[in-house]
């Protein structure tokens, strides 16, 4: 904020809804009054031209009717405005006004009125050219050195110069190695144009190397003939800035050396005729416009630099000397002569916000009002002090953080599904193939205790499930008042979720005392999705591939106590058999033994035994605690089916590196493509362009391989997905399976799905499977380690995708062993090393060699032993460790 503001002298508003940029805003005597005095024209990207000759009777006064000389409106957007000597056989000031495909010069006049009314201006079309390409600026000025009159230059979209010797047509050049057009000026000091190319470089040419070039309407001679002819158009220096410019700007005065002003976007450059740099300026906020003015210190040249804060900089050479507040963003800046008062700034912003203003120097500053004095009173004082340390201290307290019951939380999400599925599905585009996808309602109920401000409801379920609506934004909510949401979950995706549950998170605000605005707070709660939603009943199948079996303490319940939503009740059969089928076309089955304390889980695949495994253990747990039995314990005591397992992970894998192959295959096919385009683009440049010898043919083809391989990498994207959600299932089973074969304990199980389950998105940059090795090669080195040798082992900092899966395969199959030998999990460094010490089962240390190089058996299924044999091996005296495996049955 500057101290000073630039003080109005006269403003207006400009139109309605109209545009304006840097080329709108030009001064000067254009209807040549020969009293020296400027006037201000303005064209619109509307197509408006106006023409103003302000003179207020005081300053600060608005636009007064006469003001205004002239407003016509011209059908096309004006997108640059120059008054120059543009007629032969005058030497009068005409204006230019260029239309993106036509430049056409006018001149302005007045008639002496006679009535109350004033005098009366009128433009006159002097001549006009239809330019065959689509404009962006142009510059004028005596080219070539001639005399009283002054020639215009127009840049075009596609980087041609075409020169205009007033009414003909002189010739066109295109500008070597063009992307697309910057700022344009001409030098009549050296006799040049000047501009800056799209590769960041300040580039001048000489007017003399233009005229004698190839011309741009002539037929392109061959690479040879350009060579040897010398009619190449050549850069006469070039200057890499390093940044986009903004404007250009050419300056000479009498007292100073001649210089070229470049305006980037963070620095402004001084440099000289031959493109040295005098000095630079880096810019600490980001400018909209400049201009170059005479100073009047010698040697030194004054410049005003506007900027998108609204300030309007004052340098001198690269000293500020002033800075003033605009009451808009220039876009254009002129200095001008109006009413005899030299040295007007004229800015103009880009919603035709047009001031003519002044450097003055009466401060703006506020002034605070008179406050009456008080005697203070300290213990007031010393009382709200003590209450502010109070509310800090119960703030800071990291107890307090999360409430310790629901009776002290602010605001209580709960999320209540309903028992039946939705009677019309309200499924949304899903994938699944089967005849009728299933949805159920779930409704979410917040309670507030207190005011909660702008809540936010987002509800979250894991893929391929889908909600209808994830996010709700809810009116304030008053205290003790609630607020209910209802959506509905459906399988999307064609493939078994690793879940059925979701979870709801609210975020709200709740005001303090000392933040009206409120602290950000959260609530959130889980809820459990029905099995019912995913598979449907089905006749039990007595083969299959893949078999668990659960044992438990407890008589076998019937089937139609635990799953009375899946079993028919006039069915008797059902009462130890039944048939899961699955949306995706898997089925699974579940048996429960009539003779003894287990049941059976089978599938044809490995991952379609988790849900079913789950829902099981779940079912009997609550059957059982409605019993009030609190001794019952499922476990197992089969084998862990790692070689199953270790199939899912190389087919995950095998998905990942196809990704990497296709991202590369689409990379080189890009590449060609765009050399293709750009061979093409340089032929149709040309007025007779070549034959395109097969070019097109060329082209149409690599577009479609990449599109080809862009479907490919697509679906094999889907396929990946698909993968990593049976890898997550079969996780999960691995998972429970180890739990109830080692009795682990809550915080145990906790350890092993952080290691087995990443919270990291699986990715081409980090995986599933460089994650969880360097989680177990973590367990492996700590908790689990055999000795303070391998607690030394440094891991690697860096995850990288891996060639091949066997590191990661062996390192399961180590951690699997080293907790059958009675390893614990934890996360202590100090239990870690004390159980190194006393690990059961007279485990030695296992080399590193043989933790690397150990193979993994096709068709091997890992056994482990159990608690029980580990027992019987240590009451054998003598028997070395491997003699104990050995005697294994």
């Amino acid at each position: 904020m500057s101290l000073f503001k630039a003080r109005d002298w006269w403003s207006t508003i400009l139109g309605e809804k109209e545009e304006f940029d840097q080329g709108c805003l030009c001064v000067g005597d254009v209807d040549n009054s020969g009293s020296g005095q400027d006037k201000i024209i303005v064209g619109s990207y509307m197509g408006y031209l106006r023409i103003f000759n302000p003179h207020p009777v005081k300053p600060g006064d608005g636009v007064q009717p006469e003001d205004l000389l002239l407003e016509v409106q011209l059908r096309e957007p004006i997108l640059q405005v120059e008054v120059g000597k543009f007629v032969s056989g005058t030497e009068g000031l005409h204006l230019a006004v260029l239309h993106c495909r036509k430049l056409c010069v006018y001149t302005v006049s007045g008639t002496l009125g006679t009535v109350e009314h004033g005098n009366q201006y009128q433009i006159k079309l002097m001549y006009e050219h239809h330019l065959q390409r689509t404009a962006c600026n142009m510059t004028y000025g005596p080219f070539g050195g001639v005399k009283g009159r002054d020639l215009i230059c127009i840049q075009s979209m596609d980087g041609m110069l075409m020169l205009f010797e007033q009414e003909s047509y002189a010739f066109g050049r295109f500008l070597p190695g063009f992307l697309l057009p910057g700022p344009l000026t001409y030098s009549s000091r050296t006799d040049s144009f000047i501009t800056v190319s799209s590769c960041q470089q300040v580039e001048s040419y000489k007017y003399q190397v233009l005229a004698f070039a190839t011309d741009a309407d002539e037929r392109q001679e061959t690479e040879q003939q350009k060579l040897s002819s010398g009619k190449r158009l050549a850069v006469d220096w070039v200057l890499n800035i390093g940044e986009q410019a903004l404007d250009i700007c050419v300056v000479s005065f009498n007292q100073a050396v001649s210089s070229v002003f470049v305006l980037g976007e963070r620095n402004f450059f001084c440099l000289k005729d031959n493109g040295q740099i005098r000095f630079m300026k880096k810019l600490d906020y980001s400018p909209s416009c400049f201009i170059p003015y005479c100073s009047v210190k010698e040697g030194t040249i004054n410049t005003l630099v506007g900027n998108h804060n609204k300030i309007l900089n004052v340098y001198q050479d690269v000293t500020l000397k002033w800075a003033a507040q605009l009451p808009h963003i220039p876009v254009s800046v002129r200095v001008a002569n109006l009413q005899g008062l030299k040295g007007v700034i004229v800015t103009l912003s880009d919603d035709g916000h047009l001031q003519c203003s002044y450097l003055g120097t009466d401060p703006s500053v506020f002034q605070a009002p008179r406050v009456d004095s008080r005697e203070i009173n300290y213990e007031e004082f010393d009382a709200e002090m003590k209450k502010l340390q109070k509310s800090i201290k119960e703030a800071t307290k990291i107890q307090d953080i999360l409430p310790k019951s629901e009776k002290h939380r602010k605001l209580i999400v709960t999320a209540e599904v309903l028992p039946d599925l939705d009677a019309e599905s309200q499924a949304i585009d899903s994938e699944v193939k089967a005849e009728a996808v299933p949805s159920v309602t779930v409704k979410v109920t917040i309670e507030s205790r207190v005011t909660a401000q702008k809540p936010n409801l987002v509800v979250c379920v894991q893929a391929p499930l889908a909600v209808t609506c994830d996010q709700f934004f809810l009116d304030d909510l008053e205290p003790d008042a609630s607020e209910t949401v209802v959506l509905s979950v459906f399988l999307k995706g064609n493939c078994a979720p690793s879940e059925l549950e979701g979870n709801c998170v609210v975020s709200y605000n709740t005001p303090t005392e000392f933040n009206p605005e409120g602290v950000l707070s959260v609530a959130q709660c889980n809820f459990r999705l029905p099995l019912r939603l995913v598979c449907f009943p089905a006749q039990p199948s007595k083969a299959a591939n893949h078999k668990l079996t659960i044992d438990t303490n407890k008589p076998p319940i019937s089937f139609l106590t635990i799953f009375p939503d899946f079993v028919d009740p006039s069915g008797d059969d059902q009462a130890n058999a039944l048939g899961f089928q699955f949306l995706t076309g898997s089925k699974t089955t579940l048996l429960a033994s009539k003779t003894s304390q287990r049941y059976r889980i089978q599938s044809d695949q490995l991952e379609d035994l988790w849900l079913i495994t789950k829902e099981l253990i779940l079912r009997l747990e609550e059957h059982f605690k409605k019993q009030n039995c609190k001794d019952f314990a499922c476990t197992f005591s089969g084998s862990i089916p790692l070689q199953e397992y270790f199939e899912l992970i190389d087919q995950h894998f095998e998905l990942r590196l196809n990704a990497e192959k296709f991202q590369e295959l689409l990379s080189e096919r890009a590449v060609q493509f765009r050399a293709i385009e750009r061979r093409l683009l340089t032929r149709f440049k040309d007025k007779t362009p070549a034959p395109l010898q097969h070019l097109d043919t060329l082209l149409e083809g690599t577009f479609r391989e990449v599109i080809a391989l862009a479907d490919a990498a697509e679906e094999n994207q889907a396929n990946m997905f698909r993968a990593l959600t049976k890898l997550k299932s079969a996780t999960h089973l691995v998972i429970t399976l180890i739990s109830l074969w080692q009795k682990l304990s809550a915080d145990q199980v906790a350890i092993l799905e952080a290691t087995f389950l990443p919270l990291a998105e699986d990715t081409q940059e980090l995986g599933w499977e460089e994650a969880v090795d360097a989680a177990i090669s973590y367990l492996l080195r700590t908790c689990l380690s055999k000795s303070s040798k391998e607690q030394a082992l440094n891991l690697s900092s860096e995850l990288c995708m891996p060639k091949d899966t066997s590191r990661l395969k062996k390192n399961i199959t180590v951690f699997c062993d080293r907790l059958a030998k009675g390893g614990r999990l934890s996360l202590s460094t100090d239990s870690a090393t004390q159980q190194a010490a006393v690990m059961p089962g007279g485990c030695t240390t296992i080399p590193e060699s043989d933790l690397e190089e150990r193979p993994v058996i096709p068709g091997y299924t890992a056994k482990f032993p159990t608690h029980r044999q580990v027992a019987k091996q240590k009451s054998k005296p003598g028997l070395s460790e491997d003699a104990a495996e050995e005697e294994k049955p």
